[in-house]
């Protein structure tokens, strides 16, 4: 809440100085709001009601964002001030803004904080607490919840932890790529862990969903972004055994070999999904580049595919990732490379899969269906469980 020593009254007895100077002396303690100020914070500072009005009438040096939230300052608010705006609004008027107490950004727009592509930062979804209601605006979308979570600053602005904002915004998105991307962009920055965001959803039961339950199964399985999804739907609807996705490939040394987007270890084939979208800087493509030369020098045949062929072309991709699992189930020297994969999460008591099986379990070596292995079940060993995302940082 902003405080001010200064009274109205105090110092010259001139109202339209003295209103100034009250206007100054709310401006400085605002500034840890971004500039931003809320009417009952202004008024608690010693602005009066008409000089709070008289600034933010057109033209004049405050502006109304939204209703009783001000921006004093002439320019343009930027997209932290919008999303900080949001929450001052929803967050009750006696308590501490920024405390996250009272009112907590969520969804696309906390999302978009992070750096999540394709989040729009408006319409802002912000939680309050039940039983309270508030009136939503074309800017700010009030969500009420019972389950309060637990907040972070995020750029400044009271934010719900990464894992929150992305089931807030599966509850609230409709498109089902949308939903597929988002939340595998969250899981690949590292936001959160797969099995944490599989809880949460199961917490707001929107599992049931089509769209969220078949989102949340991929990122489980190890998928990582929508262009594995949809090599994983044109996998799964052929006789070609389940690979781990995201593997992590380790030499016989230890040392980290390559993650390749999906990884046969009973055949050492490896399908690297290349988009072109991240390789416009030159290091990037180096590295794409090179990714492969280390795995082949390991001994694992490697397929590259972008988007656009599984898209257009998925028989010839499919085609020579068989070709290729032939001559790896033929060989007689086994590639020099170790896979930790993903363990399946078990969703249900009794499940059949890869959750109950133990670390080390090592799948039958086949050429598909026709050679023993059950559609649908993965080959190679399970370990390290919990290595989901890439990044590491903190949830």
């Amino acid at each position: 809440m902003i405080t001010t020593k200064q009274t109205v009254g105090q110092g010259r007895t001139n109202g339209k100085t003295n209103g100034k100077a009250n206007a100054r002396t709310a401006a400085h303690a605002a500034r840890r709001q971004f500039n931003l100020a809320t009417r009952h914070q202004l008024t608690t500072a010693g602005v009066p009601d008409g000089t709070i009005t008289s600034r933010a009438r057109p033209g004049g040096p405050w502006q109304r964002l939204l209703p009783r939230v001000y921006l004093l300052q002439t320019g343009p608010p930027d997209d932290r001030q919008r999303a900080l705006a949001a929450v001052l609004y929803a967050a009750e008027p006696a308590a501490d803004p920024l405390s996250g107490a009272t009112a907590a950004l969520t969804g696309a727009a906390a999302l978009a904080l992070l750096g999540i592509r394709d989040t729009p930062h408006t319409p802002a979804d912000v939680l309050i607490r039940a039983p309270r209601r508030l009136l939503a605006t074309p800017q700010v979308r009030p969500l009420t919840t019972s389950r309060w979570p637990r907040t972070l600053t995020v750029c400044g602005i009271p934010s719900t932890r990464p894992v929150r904002a992305a089931a807030d915004f599966a509850a609230r998105a409709e498109d089902p790529d949308s939903i597929r991307s988002t939340l595998a962009h969250v899981v690949q920055a590292g936001w959160c862990h797969p099995h944490d965001l599989h809880a949460e959803l199961r917490a707001a039961r929107l599992l049931t969903r089509p769209a969220i339950g078949a989102a949340a199964a991929e990122l489980v399985a190890g998928v990582r972004s929508i262009a594995e999804a949809r090599a994983r739907d044109t996998l799964t609807a052929t006789d070609l055994p389940t690979p781990l996705w995201n593997a992590r490939l380790y030499t016989p040394d230890g040392a980290f070999l390559a993650s390749p987007d999906a990884y046969w270890p009973d055949e050492g084939v490896a399908l690297e999904i290349d988009s072109a979208e991240y390789h416009y800087a030159r290091d990037s493509w180096h590295a794409t580049l090179r990714r492969p030369l280390r795995l082949e020098s390991h001994g694992v045949l490697v397929a590259s595919a972008t988007p656009a062929m599984l898209r257009d072309a998925p028989t010839e991709v499919l085609a020579a990732l068989s070709a290729l699992l032939v001559l790896g189930a033929d060989r007689r020297t086994p590639p020099a490379a170790r896979a930790r994969g993903h363990q399946q999460l078990l969703l249900f008591p009794g499940t059949a899969g890869t959750a109950g099986r133990s670390p080390g379990y090592r799948g039958h070596r086949a050429r598909g269906r026709s050679a023993g292995r059950p559609a649908g079940r993965p080959t190679g060993s399970i370990d390290d469980g919990r290595a989901g995302a890439r990044s590491s940082r903190p949830r």
